[in-house]
């Protein structure tokens, strides 16, 4: 049977600067998504990359005292070294500077031109320049809606996206689609800004030179929008004729991540992009809230601006992976604090899991029970433990189906604390004297409830968790086609040979060579 697809984004990152904790996060979930989905036997493709034109960009570039095209590419070592220290697994890194996406951004102008859709006026109005938003109000110099800051008078020729017309057919999306905006407190959001009333789009530019040249009118470049929306299309290949297999093949993606701040311009402007041009919606949008540090913003400024790869240098890969899925709720902004890292490293990381794994280990192989075999019959202390397990899969996956990492390491979380109970109670190393087969029967669950938790933690801690299998003899094949999860249910029949291995986590929370 073929395996079915999952096709998975992040939004793409200004390339005016080294990636920050924000842009970590949004990637690591991303990540998170794809080896999920890996695991459970699907074909995957992941998309990361950067947005290299606009305004913004034009500004950042003159006042490095560098052409546009030479500062992005400055940038561009940074993002691919620091997804390479943090093991992120995407397939393409696309950037809006792409030939390709040039290209096929002006046919999809064209498309709409000539379907009536597009159309030349005159703009006037508030527009912020960080955030790439034109203002829709009457009031004087009103804010950003976004971030805040002041917005500028602009006044120009523009050609305009018949948002408008979209209007009805986006409340209709929303309402047939309540999944689309996880958490569905977003959508609502969402809603209440499009039955506010939608105005037609200024999609170009003419004051600005940084860009993709408008079709058949090169003194406009397009706006940064309807430029970088599209990378979630040309990069499985639309707008190429000879990748039209690929594209039929990813196309719709099942899931956008991105922070809350630019939801409106996805769940809004994107999907009427997209009905307008004919093609599918995405599924689902993944949208996150902020990270601050230690309860402030983060800024230059104020000195607490986190470089991910010092983090990785100092605590190693998966402890940082492992913290920020876990302590940072998707639905709500998220503190970083270097001394709550410390501490879950200790707590979760060495003494919950690692001290499991240690004490099982060292305590089979000083009594020679290196080969660990299940039990023609499981004793009831091993059948509640398994029956927990069973129960613990159940909610582990309805919540990473969901999206809902954190809540899933949660569950995670808790078992590990019921097989160290588990462990605890049995005391394994009275039974060894009295009771060899007690014993085996105890080491033999602790062993597939280790198993279990290293196979479902791999999305999160691939590194670590593969270290932990190959310590209790257990070989895993991630492909298309092999759903390991569904593998795991039933019944606990699995051979392990064990090894001592190193330290799994240290306490201290410093890398070791991670």
């Amino acid at each position: 049977m073929k395996p079915s697809t999952f096709y998975v984004t992040t939004p793409i990152y200004y390339g005016t600067a080294k990636p920050h904790l924000g842009s970590l996060y949004s990637t690591l979930l991303a990540d998170v998504a794809a080896r999920w989905n890996k695991l459970k036997g699907k074909e995957v493709f992941f998309l990361t990359g950067t947005d290299e034109h606009g305004q913004k960009i034009a500004q950042a570039a003159e006042k490095a005292g560098k052409e546009p095209q030479v500062f992005v590419d400055s940038f561009i070592p940074a993002y691919k070294d620091a997804w390479k220290a943090y093991n992120i697994e995407y397939d393409h890194f696309i950037r809006t500077t792409d030939t390709h996406h040039i290209k096929a951004v002006q046919q999809w102008l064209q498309d709409l031109i000539d379907k009536g859709d597009i159309y030349k006026d005159f703009y006037k109005g508030w527009y912020c320049t960080p955030c790439e938003t034109f203002v829709d109000t009457q009031d004087d110099a009103p804010p950003c809606p976004s971030c805040g800051r002041a917005t500028q008078l602009v006044s120009e020729e523009s050609y305009f996206f018949k948002l408008s017309k979209y209007q009805d057919r986006l409340l209709t999306f929303y309402e047939e689609c309540p999944e689309f905006v996880i958490p569905r407190e977003r959508l609502n959001e969402v809603i209440s800004f499009v039955k506010g009333g939608l105005k037609d789009l200024s999609i170009s530019r003419t004051t600005v030179k940084w860009g993709i040249p408008f079709p058949g009118d090169p003194k406009h470049v397009v706006y940064v929008w309807a430029d970088a929306l599209n990378n979630y299309i040309t990069g499985v290949g639309y707008g190429d004729p000879s990748k039209k297999a690929m594209f039929e093949k990813w196309w719709p993606a099942n899931l956008h991540v991105m922070a809350k701040d630019i939801l409106r311009f996805h769940a809004v402007y994107w999907p009427a992009f997209l009905m307008a041009s004919n093609l599918a919606l995405p599924k689902h949008m993944l949208v996150h809230g902020w990270i601050t540090v230690n309860k402030q913003k983060m800024s230059k400024s104020f000195g607490n601006v986190v470089d991910p790869m010092e983090l990785q240098a100092t605590y190693g890969v998966d402890p940082v992976r492992y913290y920020l899925v876990r302590q940072m709720a998707v639905t709500h902004d998220g503190d970083f604090s270097d001394t709550e890292l410390e501490q879950k490293i200790e707590t979760d990381l060495a003494n919950d899991l690692g001290n499991l794994l240690n004490r099982t280990l060292s305590l089979s192989l000083r009594y020679d029970l290196e080969k660990v075999e299940a039990p023609d019959t499981w004793s009831p202390e091993a059948h509640e433990l398994r029956n927990h397990a069973n129960a613990m899969l159940l909610a582990y996956c309805e919540a990473m189906d969901g999206c809902l990492y954190h809540q899933a390491l949660g569950h995670v979380w808790k078992f590990i604390n019921q097989t160290n109970a588990f462990f605890h109670a049995q005391e394994p190393w009275k039974l060894v004297k009295n009771d060899k087969a007690a014993f085996a029967d105890r080491i033999a669950a602790t062993c597939h409830a280790l198993k279990t938790i290293g196979v479902i933690l791999l999305p999160v801690m691939p590194d670590k968790m593969m270290v932990l299998l190959d310590a209790l003899g257990y070989s895993i094949i991630i492909q298309p086609g092999i759903d390991n999860i569904e593998q795991m249910a039933g019944a606990w029949c699995h051979v392990f040979t064990l090894k001592k291995i190193p330290t799994l986590f240290e306490k201290s929370g410093i890398a070791h060579g991670d």
